[in-house]
């Protein structure tokens, strides 16, 4: 994702702050389905994400699970910090200010930015997944629709920003590149692998 193309996602979600619609869960069966998604649901997401590489990746396998727990955690990390700034208060309880960004996007969008890397024949997959749980936090009114659009963008730019890095951004003493950017687990010492 280049920086224009940042800029312009910027200056729609800020548009959105302004005239998004309230949306929510509209039937018994929506709420849950919803209420599955928003919470096993992303369990089974974010884990399998993080424990899927170790089974399918091969001799990679720990090196894409440590990128994806590290994405994971950096974007996590990145949402609480910016709750505990903004304070905005949830659709569905005013005296809850930890509404925006929502955390379950930003860290799915991340989970799925890396593993789509990964395996780009799956990658719609890993996409429609986070953007399911985007949608249930909205269908269950925890969420704005904004909320969940820059949740998405910032979790899809910790994941870039993570795959772009030689170490990784939180668990860099643990992530390095061999000689042919090959991505290693290991102990740093003295600034080598």
């Amino acid at each position: 994702m280049s920086w224009k193309n940042g800029s312009i996602a910027a200056i729609v979600a800020v548009w959105g702050l302004n005239f998004a619609p309230k949306v929510e869960a509209q039937t018994v069966t929506n709420k849950g389905f919803s209420d599955f998604v928003s919470g096993p649901g992303t369990i089974l997401y974010l884990g399998g994400a993080s424990l899927l590489p170790l089974l399918t990746d091969g001799s990679q396998g720990g090196q894409h699970a440590l990128r994806v727990v590290d994405a994971l955690a950096t974007s996590a990390a990145l949402c609480t910090g910016l709750k505990a700034v903004i304070k905005s208060p949830r659709p569905d309880v005013p005296s809850e200010v930890d509404s925006f960004p929502s955390c379950h996007a930003t860290t799915a969008f991340a989970v799925a930015r890396i593993q789509s890397h990964y395996h780009p024949d799956y990658a719609a997959l890993w996409y429609g997944g986070a953007a399911l749980i985007s949608y249930s936090r909205v269908d269950l009114n925890r969420h704005r629709v904004t909320d969940v659009l820059i949740g998405a963008g910032l979790g899809y730019l910790v994941g870039d920003i993570e795959l772009s890095q030689k170490h990784g951004l939180i668990l860099f003493p643990l992530i390095g590149q061999d000689n042919q950017g090959n991505t290693v687990v290991g102990l740093q010492v003295k600034g080598e692998f």
